[in-house]
């Protein structure tokens, strides 16, 4: 185990400690608030070394199930407890947030930084060819509800069971591409490029991710038990505080992974693993937490999302597709797309 990987489990242990004396304690609601997103970030970082040490053990193609299944568990504890608080709202613009950060945001980021670095940066166009049209077709697939309830049509009456269908036919096609993950392009899924570092033994891989997966439990429901009083406090309406604070949050460790990618001149596996982070949350994360909702005892969440959300959604989709289809970047693009994502945010910041 490296130097930097101690140091991070440490401070996740520290931060995770702090944010539970401070809860037992009821601290002022911003600071506690702001003490488990901390936590929440660390945590996450310590699951995602956890999963690309296992994954050192299997082939690229398992690799990239296990960042898929293990690298979203902090934004599934978060979305959960938030739903049976009764905040649909947050975790419907925190799911879409998260496709809007690391389809603009990040990617935006990644391209700035690695543009500045090493220039003009040429990567296969073909994966991010095929993660952007499944994203074309997960939209389409998510703007049917909305389209349905606000058209006022037949089926609207039926909405419930048109999300639960909606919601199975996307975790098919996830699914579907998690096979083409492991049988198709490797590019689809980051380098293993640690090979040089001391890897970790299976038990003190297991034991990190157990503990750090156990303790993202814990956080996120304090991180979740602290939003609301800081939100109130800070004047933060629901749709914001999830589209920007709890979207990065819970992403931190793809968007780091994403970035340093770029920055070391590594195109391919940058943009690949940026977009298929956004790829993973509307076929997999969403619908999976559209079924769940049902039975959480809290909130049902819904794919019908304000006009503005899903115009939103719609741009990110459609702008980064035409970003990645000629297969390089510069600089510049990656300011556009960082500009895109202020302006959006600037939008819902009022509500």
């Amino acid at each position: 185990m490296s130097k930097k990987d101690i140091l991070t489990i440490i401070a996740a242990i520290i931060a995770a400690a702090v944010a539970g004396i401070a809860i037992r304690f009821e601290i002022n609601s911003v600071l506690l608030f702001f003490i488990t997103a901390v936590a929440l970030v660390l945590l996450a970082m310590s699951v995602g070394h956890a999963t690309e040490q296992l994954g050192r053990r299997m082939g690229p193609g398992a690799t990239g199930i296990l960042q898929s299944a293990l690298g979203n568990l902090p934004e599934l504890f978060v979305a959960i407890f938030a739903l049976r608080a009764g905040l649909d709202k947050v975790v419907q613009a925190a799911l879409v947030g998260s496709i809007l950060g690391n389809s603009l945001l990040v990617l935006g980021f990644a391209l700035l930084f690695g543009g500045l670095k090493n220039g003009t940066q040429k990567f296969n166009s073909e994966p991010p060819k095929m993660i952007a049209t499944l994203m074309l077709l997960a939209f389409a697939a998510l703007a049917i509800p909305t389209l349905t309830a606000k058209l006022h049509t037949a089926a609207a009456t039926h909405i419930n069971t048109l999300d639960i269908m909606v919601a199975i036919v996307l975790l098919l096609v996830f699914i579907a591409s998690l096979y083409f993950s492991i049988k198709g392009d490797k590019a689809v899924v980051a380098e293993n490029e640690a090979a040089s570092e001391p890897g970790w033994s299976l038990p003190v891989t297991i034991i990190v991710l157990l503990a750090s997966g156990g303790g993202a439990a814990f956080v996120s429901d304090w991180f979740v038990e602290a939003l609301q009083p800081a939100m109130k406090a800070l004047g933060i309406n629901d749709v914001f505080a999830g589209l920007v604070v709890v979207a990065i949050a819970g992403n931190a460790i793809e968007n780091l992974v994403g970035i340093q990618l770029a920055v070391k001149n590594k195109a391919d596996y940058a943009v690949s693993v940026i977009l298929n982070s956004s790829l993973q949350v509307a076929l997999g994360l969403f619908p999976l937490l559209v079924l769940l909702s049902f039975f959480l005892g809290g909130a049902v969440l819904s794919f019908v999302l304000s006009p503005l959300l899903l115009a939103a959604l719609a741009l990110a989709v459609i702008v980064s597709a035409f970003v990645v289809f000629d297969g390089e970047s510069i600089w510049l693009e990656g300011v556009a797309l960082i500009g895109l994502y202020a302006i959006i945010a600037a939008a819902f910041w009022w509500g």
